[in-house]
C-alpha cells in the first residue's frame, strides 16, 4: 500500500531538516529523569518564572481585571485594586472589541500599537509609525513570519551568527532557506568582523546562493555581548553596501549587566546616519514581553516594526497575518503595560521601580556568579554574559573524552552535557545546538536560577566538571589553550 499523506516517510522534508536544539535530547532526557524523581534544574531555556522569578505585580493586577471585568463593577474593588491598575483595565477594554474574549485587528489592537509607537519614539529619539508595527504571539512568531516573507526557496539565505538562537536554523531549514553563518569571534568577546561577514557572503555567492538579509543578535543569544554603536554602523553599512534587510533581534535590551555598553537599538543608529542609508536599508526590528525583567514567557507577546519597507510588502505581510484572525489579547495588553509601565506619581510606580529594580540587580550578580563560578573550573573559559540572560562556557574537552564521546555515538559536547545532568540535574544546552567552531565545545545554560540557589549550582556544577576532566585527562598535562 502506498504511503499515507502524514506516514513519516511522506511528509514536508523541509519539516524534518529542522532542528531544535533548546528542547531537543538534553530536554527530553531531563524530562525522563524527572518523571523518575529525580530534581532536575532547567537551565535549558530562558523562562524566568519557571526558575523562581515573581511576575511583576502591577501588570498581573490590570490583566487580572480585564480577564475578569466583573470585577471592576464591584464596590470593593478599590479595597483590592489601587486605583491606576483600575484605570488602566477600563483603558484597554475600552480599546477591545468586546473584551480578551474577542479577537482584534491582525496586525494588533491600534491603541496599543500607538503606544508601542511611542515607546520607540521616546527610545530612539525618532517617531515610529503605529501602522508599520504588528503585535505578535512572542517575538518567534514575529521572526518567522519575516523569513517566511523573504525566503523563497533554497537559492535564499539569510546571514545569521553562530553561536545563533537556533529559531533562526529550524525557521530558515521550515521555510526552505540557506542558512548562512558568519560566526562571532570568542577570543574578541564574541565580536563581529566586517571582513568573516564579507567572506561570508562571497562564499555563499560563490554556490548559487542570493543572500537577502542577516540577523543580529543584540544582546547576544547564547553569547550575552552587546553591540557598541560603532558595531551597528558598520553592520548597517554592509547591509547598504550588499543591499541586505537587517532583522534586528533585540528581545534583551532591558537585560544589561555592564556600564560600558548599553542598549542601543539599530533603528536609532540607523536614523542618527541620516540620508541616504537611513532612507534605504530595510530594517525589521523584534521585542518580548518575554525577556527582561518581564519574564512573562508564557503569556506569548512581542512585536515587530518595520523600517523603510514598502507599502505594498507591508499589505501582504497584513494578508498573511489575518490568516491566524488575531494575535493572543492579553498578551498584547502584557506588551501595552510594559512599553507604558506606570509613571512617577502614580500609586503603582514606587513598587514597580522597586520589583524591576530588584530582578535586575540580581541577575546582574547572578551573571557575575556565574562567570567567576565557571572560570574556575579545569579546562572551561567563559566571558562575562553583558547581557541577555545566558552563560556560554567553553568546555576544552580533552582527547580521551571526545573518543570516548565517539563510542557512545554522540557528538562531544552532548556526551559532556548528559552525564552533567545524569550527576547532579543541571539540564543545559551543548553549544553544538547553537553551531560552533570546528573542534570547539560549549554548553548553554541561563542565569536564571535563584540567587540563593546559584552557589550551590555552581559548586555541584565545578565537582562534577573537575571530576570529568580528571577522569579523562591522560596526565601529560592538557593546554588550557
Amino acid at each position: 500500500m502506498a504511503p499515507k499523506a502524514l506516514d513519516y516517510e511522506s511528509l514536508n522534508e523541509n519539516m524534518k531538516k529542522v532542528q531544535y536544539a533548546v528542547r531537543g535530547e538534553l530536554y527530553l532526557r531531563a524530562s525522563e529523569l524527572q518523571k523518575e524523581g529525580k530534581k532536575i534544574i532547567f537551565t535549558n531555556v530562558g523562562n524566568p518564572h519557571a526558575l523562581g522569578q515573581k511576575p511583576l505585580t502591577f501588570p498581573r493586577q490590570v490583566v487580572a481585571l480585564c480577564q475578569a471585568p466583573f470585577l471592576l463593577d464591584d464596590p470593593n474593588v478599590g479595597l483590592i485594586f489601587p486605583a491606576d491598575a483600575i484605570a488602566r483595565a477600563k483603558h484597554y477594554l475600552s480599546l477591545t472589541s468586546g473584551g480578551l474574549g474577542a479577537y482584534s485587528d491582525s496586525r494588533g489592537i491600534p491603541g496599543i500599537r500607538k503606544e508601542v509607537a511611542e515607546f520607540i519614539g521616546r527610545r530612539d529619539g525618532y517617531p515610529s509609525d503605529p501602522e508599520l508595527i504588528f503585535l505578535t504571539d512572542g517575538a518567534s512568531k514575529g521572526v518567522m513570519q519575516i523569513l517566511n516573507t523573504i525566503i523563497r526557496g533554497d537559492g535564499d539565505g539569510v546571514l545569521v551568527p553562530v553561536p545563533q538562537y537556533p529559531l533562526y536554523s529550524a525557521a530558515i531549514s521550515l521555510f526552505g532557506g540557506s542558512l548562512v553563518p558568519y560566526y562571532l569571534e570568542e577570543t574578541a568577546n564574541w565580536g563581529l568582523d566586517i571582513n568573516d561577514l564579507r567572506h561570508a557572503v562571497f562564499q555563499a555567492r560563490s554556490k548559487g546562493i542570493t543572500v537577502r538579509a542577516m540577523v543580529i543578535i543584540n544582546p547576544g543569544n547564547p553569547t550575552g555581548q552587546c553591540l557598541s554603536e560603532a558595531n551597528l554602523r558598520e553592520i548597517l553599512h554592509f547591509c547598504y553596501q550588499e543591499n541586505l534587510a537587517l532583522l534586528g533581534d533585540e528581545v534583551y535590551q532591558q537585560n544589561i549587566y555592564q556600564d560600558e555598553r548599553p542598549f542601543i537599538s539599530a533603528r536609532k543608529v540607523l536614523m542618527d546616519m541620516g540620508p541616504p542609508i537611513s532612507k534605504e536599508i530595510q530594517l525589521v526590528s523584534f521585542h518580548t514581553v518575554s525577556k527582561g525583567y518581564w519574564g512573562e514567557c508564557g503569556q506569548r507577546g512581542g512585536y515587530f516594526e518595520m523600517t523603510n519597507i514598502p507599502a505594498q510588502t507591508v499589505d501582504e505581510i497584513y494578508k498573511v497575518a489575518s490568516i491566524s484572525l488575531s494575535p493572543n489579547v492579553p498578551a498584547q495588553i502584557f506588551m501595552g503595560l510594559m512599553v507604558n509601565p506606570p509613571k512617577p506619581g502614580d500609586i503603582s510606580y514606587e513598587q514597580f521601580i522597586r520589583e524591576s529594580k530588584g530582578i535586575l540587580e540580581s541577575l546582574r550578580r547572578r551573571a557575575r556568579i556565574m562567570t567567576d563560578g565557571f572560570n574556575s573550573c579545569r579546562n572551561v573559559v567563559c566571558n562575562f554574559t553583558e547581557g541577555a540572560m545566558y552563560s556560554f562556557p567553553q568546555i576544552r574537552l580533552p582527547p580521551k573524552a571526545i573518543e570516548a564521546a565517539k563510542k557512545a555515538g554522540k557528538v562531544p559536547d552532548v556526551f559532556y552535557c548528559l552525564k552533567l545532568l545524569e550527576a547532579t540535574g543541571i539540564s543545559t544546552v551543548p553549544g553544538s545546538g547553537f553551531g560552533q567552531k570546528e573542534g570547539v565545545f560549549h554548553l548553554r545554560t541561563t542565569i536564571l536560577p535563584s540567587e540563593e540557589d546559584m552557589p550551590a549550582i555552581m559548586a555541584s556544577f565545578k565537582k562534577f566538571n573537575d571530576e570529568f576532566m580528571e577522569e579523562h585527562e591522560d596526565h601529560r598535562g592538557y593546554s588550557r589553550m
